[in-house]
């Protein structure tokens, strides 16, 4: 049978389609350029027209000059000696057509071309008798440059002035405007392309650490979780570096937690199995139904131990995976309710050892910012741990004070106090660690249960400790939490029954 392969997905349109920084920035380059570019065109057409028109105006001035120099007054009548080498001199040009004329205000030719227009109206200088102007017009569908001289007395009225006027046709301009747009453009159609390659070029050097980056990264083993060394990484990648480096972090804690909790439960499942199949074993073997019956017993407690492991495993692997990332809420809760609910469920099982539980209600605001769910299993192992270590007849109290720490700010501490077998010193840190038991203890425990509250507490910004009984006898644990700064109005706790719960249970032997 063939087998057949699945066709690459095709990239998804719109905006979930995958985009190239290398093509986004040289998008951003040239993109602005090619915007650019038709605006600098137009404005060197414009800028052209001006600087080619400029020589040929100053030769129409000349022409003008040398046509007026040629009027003279003879009895206050202009006289025109327009020499044939004057004329032939206007007819030279062998591009543009010349006309010229002279004129009076009322536009009666004296002399000159009739075909060059008259304009309707021509305002006379009054300073500057000399000045030569220029105007535009047009004769047969030709655009014409016309420059005009007035020519007389200025103390005479307007209407004896003349005025010479010489214009010719725009090809020459035209031609020479060219010229110098092609020289000014077509070196843009060599300089573009080739600062686009040397753009391409750039953009491809700049983005070679980011090839080394990924060639560095793909070089790695599949377990190495290491750092990147940002020591050789460019300035704009070390945040985007910073922040995968901290990720990596957060992926190699989760890692060692999944690994520590997968090696703690292979090593501590083994020994209530062994003894379950040992149990089960002699069961096989046992005739007798009161020993069949013992053996069974023993083995629903082999059971129980080996749930009570594995729910401790549980609640200290969901510890530690709170800790590393925000995936446990905290929200703003009462630690003195949650506690007296939680000594209400503890209450049948003291009793059943006589044990004297207690619960003493709190004085003032006992808001925290907390989880709700890892608190209670907090408090569960704690109380848990108490009443394992606490013989008959022995006090357990449960209370939650507020108080301000030394640097003035304020706390809410729930104790555990017990009048156990108690600890030292030295052993008052090592009880955190995993696995740990007190020699002499003499009860069974996972010793998980301090290690779940540790780590409850760290999740909560919070500090434990267990320490001697200042009281000389048993043990006191601390947790101490940051109190919340915008404590809510909570309702007065009913104390009739809070003070059932103080030292309500009745002596060992009396039940």
């Amino acid at each position: 049978m063939k087998s057949r392969k699945n066709p690459a997905p095709a990239a998804k349109e719109g905006g979930d389609a995958q985009r190239s920084l290398f093509g986004e920035i040289l998008d951003w380059m040239l993109a602005p350029l090619l915007f650019v570019w038709p605006i600098s065109i137009a404005i060197t057409h414009y800028f052209a027209n001006i600087v080619a028109g400029y020589p040929y105006d100053q030769a129409l001035r000349e022409n003008v000059n040398a046509i007026a120099r040629q009027i003279r007054y003879s009895d206050s009548k202009p006289v025109i000696n327009l020499s044939g080498s004057a004329r032939a001199v206007l007819r030279a040009d062998e591009v543009d057509s010349v006309y010229f004329h002279v004129i009076t205000r009322e536009g009666t030719r004296l002399a000159g071309d009739k075909e060059l227009p008259v304009a309707p109206e021509l305002v006379r200088p009054r300073d500057d008798t000399g000045e030569i102007s220029f105007r535009d017009g047009e004769f047969n569908g030709q655009d014409l440059r016309i420059a005009y001289q007035f020519l007389a007395d200025p103390n005479r009225p307007d209407d004896r002035w003349l005025v010479v006027e010489v214009g010719e046709t725009l090809e020459k301009r035209s031609q020479l405007a060219n010229k110098i747009i092609a020289s000014v453009i077509l070196p843009q159609f060599v300089i573009i392309p080739l600062a686009v390659i040397l753009v391409w070029f750039g953009l491809s050097q700049g983005l070679k650490p980011l090839t080394k980056l990924r060639s560095r990264i793909e070089a790695r083993r599949p377990g190495d979780l290491s750092p990147i060394n940002t020591r050789k990484v460019p300035e704009e990648l070390q945040p985007l570096i910073e922040a995968f480096n901290g990720m990596l972090e957060r992926m190699e804690r989760n890692m060692e937690a999944q690994t520590r909790f997968i090696a703690d439960a292979a090593h501590q499942m083994r020994t209530p199995l062994t003894g379950l199949k040992t149990q089960a074993q002699l069961a096989m073997r046992e005739n007798d139904p009161e020993r069949l019956l013992y053996a069974l017993r023993q083995m629903a407690g082999a059971v129980d131990r080996a749930s009570h492991l594995v729910n401790q495993l549980l609640t200290l692997a969901r510890a530690e995976a709170g800790s590393g990332a925000a995936s446990q809420p905290l929200a703003p809760m009462n630690l003195d309710k949650l506690l007296r609910e939680i000594v209400e469920d503890w209450v049948m099982r003291a009793l059943e050892n006589y044990i004297d539980m207690g619960y003493e209600p709190a004085d003032g605001a006992t808001e925290i910012e907390g989880n709700s769910f890892l608190l209670r299993e907090m408090i569960n192992n704690l109380i848990d741990n108490a009443l394992r270590y606490t013989p008959v007849g022995g006090l357990v109290t449960c209370r939650v004070v507020r108080r301000r720490s030394e640097g003035g700010e304020s706390e809410v501490v729930l104790e555990i106090e017990d009048s156990g077998i108690g600890i030292t010193e030295e052993q008052s840190e090592l009880v955190f660690e995993r696995f740990y038991r007190v020699d002499d203890a003499g009860t069974e425990g996972s010793g998980l249960g301090l290690p779940i509250v540790r780590e409850i507490a760290e999740l909560h910004h919070a500090q434990a400790s267990l320490r001697p009984n200042p009281k000389g006898q048993g043990s006191i644990a601390r947790v101490v939490f940051p109190a919340y700064q915008e404590p809510r109005p909570e309702l007065a706790e009913d104390a009739p029954l809070a003070s059932a719960w103080n030292r309500s249970l009745p002596p060992p032997g009396s039940v």
